[in-house]
């Protein structure tokens, strides 16, 4: 697995797919890696160059001290993007990633063309907010580091968030050796970091986005469906902003629909591609 080192990450990645295609920038969620694209890669890597890099405190990408922030992280995957000779890119984002994703084409939009957003959101709305949240994932964090990684887990997925992951016990059973293999000082350094207490809120620069947005949610996640809802009548004057339900998914639509997932996906990027 290739590394890429910058003055804040070592960052582990993969590409798959012919590099004369269109590329396609993913990035996972809170414990995963590269590895949670794996079902739907094999897909959309015969239409597009797919780069998945571990993002900071996951899988095999290591960070300097300090440099678990939105702008540090930000820079390292633009860096990352100018390596790979990459000028703009169709983005996706998962969950933490999709925060981070959504972030990244605020920020720096000349680099991305259509953004995709699964169990998204622009984040808190009031410091007030993000203070209460910092604190609650600094109770986390803790509990990261004192707790055994397998223990710690299982109770992370009793999240009602979660629940209807129950309905695939093997994709379940896949994602939890997964994640096994993450460090402890890394996840709860990452959550610090990159959590939703630390992202500013990017509510109002909905209002103002000129790229082709997709909103994938699923039906069974009720707390996503309502934000991403908000973001569509935020964005209302964006013609090119698209909300998909997805029938029968909870949180993890990746996973829990692979199949269905890599073609709503690739049916969105189709007039690009």
């Amino acid at each position: 697995m290739p590394t890429f080192s910058t003055e804040y990450h070592s960052l582990h990645y993969v590409t798959k797919g012919n590099s004369n295609k269109p590329p396609l920038l993913l990035l996972h969620g809170f414990l995963g890696s590269h590895q949670d694209f794996a079902e739907i890669v094999d897909i959309l890597s015969q239409h597009f160059y797919c780069i998945l890099p571990d993002l900071p405190g996951h899988g095999g990408t290591r960070s300097h001290p300090n440099s678990y922030t939105f702008p540090k992280t930000a820079e390292s995957l633009l860096a990352l993007l100018r390596h790979l000779c990459i000028s703009k890119t169709h983005l996706l984002g998962y969950s933490m990633g999709g925060r981070l994703a959504l972030y990244l084409v605020c920020k720096f939009p000349d680099y991305f063309l259509r953004v995709m957003l699964e169990s998204a959101s622009p984040g808190l709305r009031t410091a007030e907010e993000r203070k209460e949240r910092r604190e609650r994932d600094g109770a986390i964090a803790h509990q990261i580091t004192t707790t055994p990684l397998p223990a710690f887990l299982t109770q992370w997925y009793r999240n009602p968030l979660f629940a209807s992951l129950q309905n695939h016990p093997n994709a379940y059973a896949t994602m939890y050796h997964r994640r096994k293999n993450n460090s402890f000082s890394e996840l709860a350094q990452a959550l610090q970091g990159l959590g939703a207490g630390q992202q500013p809120s990017l509510w109002q620069s909905l209002t103002d986005t000129a790229w082709p947005l997709l909103l994938l949610v699923g039906a069974l996640d009720p707390k996503f469906v309502a934000i991403s809802s908000d973001m569509i009548t935020l964005a209302a004057d964006n013609p090119f902003i698209e909300q998909v339900i997805v029938k029968n998914c909870g949180h993890n639509i990746h996973l829990e629909s692979p199949i269905k997932y890599a073609r709503i996906i690739s049916l969105f990027l189709s007039d690009t591609a």
